[in-house]
């Protein structure tokens, strides 16, 4: 399988102290082409590693599965221009079962992605305002405010790929009702951590993925935000600040979008009725309180 991380030569230069050689950790970057039954679907650049779960994910992204029994398998096969006699990994073809259909062949919805912007040459925004088999808005979970303030802590303290690199992105699936940290991705692209992870869920047979947390290192995109909608997560929490796109889909979605969460504050752009604080619930009683006593 490809590699993660690889070493390359460097010359670092300290002001004052001179330059020298030495060998730098880079987090890999190579392409991914998805098939479905052969026929190419989309390009990403990816660091290899669970390309099968980065496969699902953007198929049920894409609204073209919902079950797991909509995949049925997946191969690694030749690259382009080996004959297929060379096995590069980095061509995934899938199977899907009896009860998906694949997308349709007038090219609309193949395309390019790269690890920093994710889907690019859409048609047009509508064009990815895939509709969700699994509304985000009939989930009426609940969180603590300071659960969710902990989140990206949590996170870092599991990215070992990152620790090596520092050039990694991360998503992680939490368990809102127990807090349990169910999963976490690493990826050179945040949009491919989010896939790995939504196909991980598909495989245990989770979605939709009712009662969760998506937590992610960086930024909300629009993407973002459609993968969390389309696997049916409730709130989507990043370090980092959303697009207007991402909290206007968030809006009409009905996800909760969280962002800036960083120590002890965050900012809510969308759906803040699933975040619960003591504090501000007793500053709103006390409110009521004195509401009545007048």
């Amino acid at each position: 399988m490809g590699r993660i991380t690889t070493l390359r030569p460097v010359t670092r230069i300290a002001l004052g102290e001179g330059a020298r050689r030495r060998a730098d950790t880079l987090a890999v970057e190579e392409p991914l082409e998805i098939r479905i039954a052969g026929v190419p679907l989309a390009v990403t650049m990816r660091t290899p590693g669970h390309d099968v779960e980065l496969a699902i994910g953007f198929l049920v992204s894409e609204g073209v599965i919902s079950d797991s029994s909509d995949f049925r398998a997946a191969i690694h096969c030749g690259g382009p221009g080996t004959g297929g006699a060379e096995n590069t990994y980095n061509v995934l073809d899938t199977a899907l079962g009896p009860g998906a259909r694949p997308p349709g062949a007038d090219g609309a919805r193949r395309f390019y992605t790269t690890s920093s912007c994710g889907v690019c040459g859409k048609a047009s925004i509508d064009a990815v305002r895939t509709v969700s088999r699994f509304p985000a808005a009939d989930d009426d979970l609940e969180v603590d405010a300071h659960w969710i303030a902990a989140l990206p802590d949590r996170l870092r303290a599991e990215q070992t790929a990152f620790d090596k690199t520092g050039g990694l992105h991360a998503a992680a699936l939490f368990d809102a009702i127990s807090g349990e940290l169910l999963v976490i991705r690493e990826d050179v692209g945040r949009h491919n951590a989010v896939d790995k992870v939504i196909g991980w869920a598909l495989q245990a047979g989770r979605l939709p993925l009712r009662s969760t947390v998506l937590q992610v290192s960086g930024r909300a995109s629009f993407e973002l935000v459609q993968k969390a909608v389309m696997a049916g997560i409730p709130i989507l929490s990043a370090v980092s600040a959303p697009s207007s796109l991402a909290a206007e889909l968030a809006e009409e979605t009905g996800l909760t979008l969280i962002g800036f969460v960083r120590g002890v504050s965050m900012n809510v752009y969308a759906h803040a009725r699933r975040l619960r604080d003591d504090a501000t619930m007793r500053g709103e009683a006390a409110v009521r309180e004195g509401r009545a006593e007048g």
